[in-house]
């Protein structure tokens, strides 16, 4: 699941000015010099799984985790995670793409440990069997994202969503 091309873009939201890293750029909310300092946080009132294609925050953390902004892929997708439900199965998978969305931050801060447990953590929330959730081919990326993390591939995977998104080549 990796490409020497652009990923696609699934969103129609604009990228953050930078991607936040801990202790080289200003935090995003708690600083005033942050990307989203003083934005309200999103809130959805509930995330429909059978509807992902039509929920902007999901497909927005997609388009983050793919171009490296992997902390604010994580609060793009705690808005979906905490609406649908935090223990409920779409609930786990996207707690577990909160995690190696933040694993990837470790690791590109050098936290190779902490980014192989983090990631473990993570994968271990995805489904048991293969197919695709949230129109992500689960049982591929978790592949990737074992061989990227365990240093089998040097290229970050990304996510590629089912066939039929706006913005897809």
């Amino acid at each position: 699941m990796t490409s020497d091309r652009a990923p696609p873009r699934y969103s129609r939201s604009a990228f953050p000015d930078y991607r936040f890293i801990p202790g080289r750029s200003p935090h995003p909310t708690r600083d005033p010099a942050g990307h989203s300092y003083g934005k309200e946080a999103t809130a959805l009132p509930a995330f429909d799984p059978a509807a992902w294609r039509d929920c902007e925050s999901y497909l927005y953390g997609v388009d983050l985790f793919n171009h490296g902004y992997w902390w604010e892929a994580h609060e793009a997708w705690e808005a979906c995670w905490i609406a649908a439900g935090r223990t409920s199965p779409t609930g786990l998978f996207l707690q577990g793409l909160i995690q190696v969305a933040a694993a990837c931050l470790k690791k590109h801060q050098g936290y190779d440990g902490a980014a192989r447990r983090l990631a473990g953590d993570g994968l271990e929330k995805f489904p048991a069997r293969a197919g695709t959730l949230l129109g992500i081919d689960t049982a591929a990326l978790k592949s990737a994202l074992r061989d990227f993390f365990g240093g089998e591939s040097a290229k970050q995977p990304l996510i590629h969503l089912s066939e039929g998104m706006r913005g897809e080549e």
